[in-house]
Order: structure tokens, then C-alpha cells, then sequence
């Protein structure tokens, strides 16, 4: 590879790390936002959450849809597109007066919010499978950074500027990085990055078949990627949504003291992903089952520092802070290292579609989790069902885990042995 293409390549990184730092700001504005916007509409918790549902729901059944799309058409100027509509809907829900067409706008903003699969892949095409995993988790700092970046914005700059003020200005930023991703990034032949690829300059096409997709349910390793994607989301939602009422109510933190706590435990999370990737990599290396060893001592580990946290006595904030980043270092092991997973065992032309399919069932477990804890909660405390749940489904993650190490040596084995087969092909073609 030559040094001027490789720097490309990071150029591409560092595009697309904006455009998911940007995006996720924007998307997780909405909850710092609650009060504002709920002050401006004069609506309740309950119409508050259905503006979050429908956004939700939306990005939920049009997963598929993108997958499909990504695999067929050019992946660049798809996710170009997606930007272009997530400046246009963000503002949309700027512009509008009335809750019901808040509710319409805020909706609209999820079709954007399942085009990451496409983002992926196309990755995928310009790094090869040793070196996916820290690249995935390199890009996935930003949901992290985000989410502080949204706190930011919405406790420090909109009290001053209004929150519609702040849309505009998220709103607009994607319509920017849609011209930059439009006219930036290059789309890349599916496949390319292959080992069994290298150094050929020209290659087939390789394009979406039924055949091919119908096959991705036929791989052992993804039935256990799927399990996983629905359990492995309880715990980031039961999180995300109880955690800082947990500290408030149950631990007598502060608002100065939550922010001093969540702060650097949530920096501490976004160098998870990065170091879970680095280590997945590194562990492929040396074994295939690498990257599914790395992601099952995460949730382990991530069980046990949470276990350790939550039952710290309240009065020993130190130890319970050290927990809490322990805990954080571990939960982001998995992410980058299961979408690479799905790479090593799906032929290139599927797998935008393996993945939406895989954050479909993803979304769905999203939508059980807060409600399970709610109810614990409600019946205990909302420690008893942030431990339990989290525990609960990190262990049953840990036990998928251990059953896909039984097929993922077979599952690689057969993709690099398709992927040899087109390779020679194609070297017959062009002599």
C-alpha cells in the first residue's frame, strides 16, 4: 500500500469520526434538553418520552432498510445522504410550534440514526481484518465524547441561546459534514482490504445476492452475535437512563458531584473502546477466537467492578469512583470487537445487511431494558435493579460467548477460503 493512499485512509477515519462525534451529540441533546423543551411545549414526562420513542422506533424498523441499501449502492454517498438528513430533520424540529409536529420532526431524526452499518463496512474495505477492531473502536471515542459534548452544549450554552438555537447549530454542522463526506470520501470495491486481495489493483465487483444474505443466518457464529446484541444492551440502557438519579437519590451526590464523578468515568468508558479494539486485534493475531475472548472478559470484569461499586458504602466515594472506572474500562470491550466479528465470518457484499439485522434485535432488547428496571425500581431500589439487570445480562452474554467459541474457527475458516476462491478467480480473469 502505498504511503499517500494510506494516509487516505485516515483521512476517511478522521471524517468519520466527526461525523459520528456531531451526530451523537445532537441525537443525545434531546434528554440534558428535557427541560427546556418540555417547559416550552408545556408537556409531561409521558409526551416527553413518546418525542424519544418515536425517534427510536423509527431507526429501529429502518435498520434493515439501510443494510439493504448499503449493500447495493454506494456506501459514501449514502451516508453523505444520511447527514444531509440529519441537518434537515434537526432542524425541522427547531422550526416547528406545535408538540405534534415536534413529535413528527423529532421522530424523522431517527432515519439517520441506523446508517451507521454503512459507515462500517466501508471501513472495513480499507482496513484489513488485523487491524479492524482498534479503527472500530478509535471511531466509537466519539459516542462517549458526544454525550459529554451534548451535556456541555445543553447545561452551559443553551440557557443563553435557547435550545432550538442549539439545534440549528448541531442541524447545521450536519449539512457540512454532508458536503465533506460527499465530496471526501472515495468508495471503496467490497472486499478490497481482504488478505486474499492484496496488491491487486483491479477487482471484481462483488455485489447484494439473496443467496449470500439468506447465508448469514446460516453461520452458527452469528446466531451467538445476535443473542448477544439483545442482552448486551440492557445494561447501557439501564445505565444511561438511572444512573445519575441513582447517585442523586440513593448516594446524596450533588449535581457538582455527579458531574465530577460521571465525568471522567465517561472519558474512562470512550478509552475503553479504543483499548477493548487494540487488545481484540491484538488477540486475533494470535488465535481467531481472539476477538471473543477479549469481548467475554470485558462483560466479566465489568460484572464484577460493578458488583464491587455498588455495594461500596455510600460514604466511601473514592473506592466507589475507582470501581465505577474500573467498571467503565471493561463495559466498551465488546463493541468494537463484535462488529468485527461479523466481518470475519460475512462475505463483503452482505454485510452492511448482517450488521443493520444485528442492531435490529439490538434496539429491540433497548426497548425492554428500561421498563425491566423500572419495575425492580419501583419494587426495591434503583441500585438493586441497576446491579441486577446489568449482572444479569453481562453474565448471559459471558455464556454466549463461550458457545460461539465452539464455531468461529469454522465460521473464518470457510469466509477465507470464498475469499481465496474469488481472489484466484480474479487473477485468471486479468491474466
Amino acid at each position: 500500500m502505498t504511503r499517500k493512499r494510506s494516509l487516505y485512509r485516515w483521512n476517511v477515519v478522521i471524517i468519520f469520526f466527526f461525523f459520528m462525534l456531531l451526530h451523537q451529540t445532537d441525537k443525545l441533546l434531546i434528554g440534558p434538553l428535557k427541560g427546556q423543551i418540555s417547559e416550552d411545549f408545556g408537556i409531561t414526562n409521558t409526551e416527553f418520552g413518546l418525542v424519544i420513542s418515536g425517534a427510536l422506533i423509527v431507526g429501529t424498523v429502518l435498520y434493515p432498510i439501510w443494510g439493504y441499501l448499503y449493500d447495493r449502492f454506494a456506501r459514501a454517498k449514502l451516508l453523505a445522504l444520511a447527514s444531509f438528513v440529519w441537518g434537515s430533520t434537526t432542524w425541522l424540529s427547531a422550526i416547528v410550534r406545535s408538540y405534534g409536529g415536534f413529535v413528527a420532526t423529532r421522530a424523522s431524526t431517527g432515519i439517520d440514526d441506523s446508517s451507521y452499518p454503512g459507515l462500517y463496512t466501508l471501513v472495513a474495505d480499507y482496513f484489513g481484518p488485523e487491524m479492524r477492531s482498534k479503527v472500530y473502536g478509535l471511531l466509537q471515542l466519539s459516542q462517549p465524547i458526544g454525550y459529554l459534548l451534548g451535556m456541555v452544549l445543553a447545561l452551559m450554552v443553551a440557557p443563553g441561546l435557547g435550545w432550538r438555537n442549539i439545534f440549528f447549530i448541531t442541524g447545521g454542522l450536519g449539512l457540512v459534514l454532508a458536503a465533506l463526506i460527499y465530496f471526501g470520501v472515495k468508495e471503496m470495491p467490497r472486499g478490497k482490504a481482504e488478505p486474499e486481495f492484496a496488491g491487486m489493483e483491479e477487482m471484481a465487483t462483488f455485489k447484494f445476492s439473496w443467496a449470500q444474505a439468506k447465508e448469514v443466518f446460516k453461520k452458527k457464529t452469528m446466531w451467538f452475535v445476535f443473542l448477544q446484541g439483545f442482552a448486551g444492551v440492557f445494561p447501557w440502557n439501564v445505565i444511561t437512563y438511572f444512573f445519575f438519579d441513582y447517585l442523586a437519590k440513593e448516594r446524596d451526590y450533588d449535581e457538582g458531584s455527579v458531574l465530577l464523578t460521571m465525568g471522567p468515568v465517561v472519558l474512562i468508558l470512550a478509552s475503553g473502546y479504543f483499548v477493548g479494539g487494540w487488545l481484540g486485534d491484538w488477540a486475533f493475531r494470535r488465535t481467531r477466537k481472539g476477538r471473543i475472548l477479549v469481548s467475554s472478559a470485558g462483560v466479566l470484569l465489568g460484572a464484577v467492578f460493578l458488583f464491587l461499586a455498588l455495594n461500596t458504602p455510600v460514604e466511601a466515594r473514592g473506592t466507589f469512583f475507582v470501581f465505577m472506572a474500573l467498571t467503565a474500562i471493561f463495559m466498551p470491550f465488546s463493541a468494537p470487537n463484535v462488529i468485527s466479528t461479523v466481518y470475519d465470518v460475512i462475505v463483503p457484499e452482505v454485510r452492511s445487511t448482517a450488521q443493520s439485522v444485528e442492531y435490529f434485535i439490538e434496539n429491540s432488547g433497548a426497548a425492554f431494558a428500561p421498563i425491566l428496571a423500572g419495575v425492580i425500581a419501583d419494587a426495591f431500589d434503583m441500585g438493586t435493579a441497576i446491579l441486577w439487570v446489568s449482572i444479569t445480562a453481562w453474565v448471559v452474554c459471558f455464556l454466549i460467548y463461550l458457545g460461539a467459541l465452539f464455531f468461529i474457527d469454522k465460521d473464518i475458516n470457510v469466509l477465507r477460503t470464498q475469499m481465496a476462491e474469488r481472489a484466484a478467480a480474479e487473477k485468471a480473469r486479468l491474466s
